[in-house]
């Protein structure tokens, strides 16, 4: 059996050498060799693309994701966003702040701001290119800007109350119809030029001028549903340019910035973004912060800072643009100077999680002419409003302290549960309610509204998503006790929910 099997076997070989050599192709020598040339070509040509070092900016890029590839025709863009979504509750009073029905016979209705409702408060979404590690631009977008029938927070009187909402007035009718269309889709569009001059960095476009500390701090990374009263008057976007420079891990930083400074910069003649500069002069902006202790695990991070604003607003205008108007834009030229300090300190060690905020501003600037009401009807047009006014100055603060359980050397002693939250106290104070003087109609005189803030913060990750919660109690101004300034005590505390996911 063995035997018939060996024979069986040797048999199969050879039919199926016999096969092999009917199958084989013959190949002249000159092509074979062309062939292992081109091979060997692209061995090395593949060999020497895997050895090309990566730029800087592939490198930084190639950390984000997950596994999500971009194609752009040029460099490399990152997309990001977020959506804020509201419920608030307000306190119902219908009568305003200058609401006045037995000495000057005013009509302020607050009917408009006393609503409970839901709100998209914003709807960010930034595209940054980075086209190579010299140069990025970025675009943000963000169409729930272009909402305007909503009320201010922290208070419903508004950032500035300077005058009454009639019954007839723009206030009660964007209620009515839903009214929106100022143009705020557009919020920033920016070229940075960077690594060009060590240590430094340019920007040239539409973005916010470097000011205050709390209006720098990104939307989705606030400590309260919504900015104080001096981080929204520097929450606006500007035309210019800045040169920034800094030193030992950003330790050291400053800000060198021309822009267009359009309007005024107490927002009674309009917005300073997506518009026309209204005169040939420019704002100047200086803003300088020192760390002294930093990323240190025992004494924490400590900032402080500061920036200054000098410009040259108005033109073409008369020193009464009522009585003698001027036929151009007819606005009188004012010296504008804004000033603010602040200090941010979040220590370390055994109480790390706690965190102090504090900042100061001053604006001077003279307001739109019939901006400001005067209570006793002085003005000459009989609109109860001031004819023209004198340059004035405001002044407002805020302090606020703030504990993030999720940051402390304890939290993992804590339940799971409770580790997520972050308590939040804020005061501030701003002189934003402005009527003209009783003797001199010129001038203005100025009054604070104070705002108390409890916030309660849960983190599902991080600012990506979080639910935030605010209670404001507000302290409206008493007019200085003159029965001429007769103002009503508004009822207009509010509840503030804040639902957040970003990406």
């Amino acid at each position: 059996m063995r035997a018939r099997d060996t024979a069986v076997a040797l048999l199969g070989l050879l039919l199926m050498n016999s096969w092999l050599k009917a199958a084989t192709i013959e190949v002249p020598l000159a092509e074979w060799e062309k062939m292992k040339a081109d091979i060997e070509a692209l061995r090395k040509k593949d060999a020497a693309a895997n050895a090309i070092e990566k730029s800087p900016v592939d490198k930084t890029l190639a950390k984000y994701g997950p596994n999500a590839a971009v194609t752009t025709k040029a460099g490399r863009l990152t997309l990001s966003g977020f959506v804020q979504i509201w419920y608030y509750t307000i306190q119902n009073d219908h009568r305003g702040l200058f609401d006045d029905r037995t000495v000057n016979d005013i009509t302020d209705i607050n009917s408009t701001s006393d609503n409970d409702s839901l709100r998209i408060r914003r709807t960010e979404l930034r595209f940054t290119m980075d086209l190579n590690e010299h140069l990025t631009t970025v675009v943000m977008l963000d169409p729930a800007r272009e909402a305007t029938s909503f009320p201010a927070f922290p208070t419903n009187q508004g950032i500035f109350k300077r005058a009454a909402n009639s019954r007839t007035g723009s206030a009660v009718t964007n209620v009515q119809t839903g009214a929106g269309g100022v143009p705020r889709f557009l919020q920033d569009a920016y070229i940075v030029y960077k690594g060009i001059v060590p240590h430094h960095e340019f920007q040239i476009g539409q973005f916010k001028p470097p000011s205050f500390a709390e209006s720098a701090r990104t939307s989705n990374q606030l400590d309260f549903v919504e900015r104080s009263f001096l981080g929204q008057l520097g929450d606006n976007r500007d035309l210019g340019g800045t040169v920034r420079g800094s030193w030992h891990e950003e330790r050291i930083q400053y800000w060198l910035g021309a822009f267009d400074g359009a309007g005024n910069l107490l927002q009674s003649a309009g917005q300073a973004q997506n518009r026309s500069d209204d005169n040939d002069a420019k704002d100047y902006v200086f803003r300088a912060l020192f760390r002294p202790v930093w990323k240190h695990s025992t004494w924490g991070n400590l900032e402080l800072g500061g920036a200054a604003l000098l410009g040259e607003h108005g033109e073409s205008g008369s020193p009464d643009p009522i009585a003698d108007p001027t036929n151009g834009l007819n606005r009188q030229t004012t010296a504008a100077r804004r000033f603010n300090a602040w200090a941010d300190y979040q220590p370390g060690g055994p109480a790390k999680g706690l965190w102090l905020r504090g900042e100061w501003g001053s604006i001077t600037d003279r307001n739109a002419p019939s901006s400001v009401v005067d209570l006793l009807g002085n003005d000459l047009d009989a609109k109860g409003t001031q004819d023209y006014a004198k340059a004035t100055t405001v002044q407002g603060w805020y302090a606020s302290a703030g504990y993030k359980v999720g940051d402390s050397p304890y939290a993992a002693t804590l339940p799971t549960w409770f580790q997520p939250f972050e308590f939040a106290l804020r005061y501030e104070a701003l002189q934003n309610t402005q009527v003209a003087d009783l003797v001199k109609p010129d001038h203005t005189d100025n009054f604070k509204t104070q705002v108390y803030t409890g916030g309660i913060n849960y983190y599902m990750s991080g600012h990506n998503a979080k639910i935030q919660l605010n209670y404001n109690h507000v302290l409206n101004p008493d007019g200085g006790n003159n029965p001429n300034r007769n103002f009503h005590d508004v009822r207009n505390d509010s509840l503030v929910v804040n639902f957040q996911v970003g990406f």
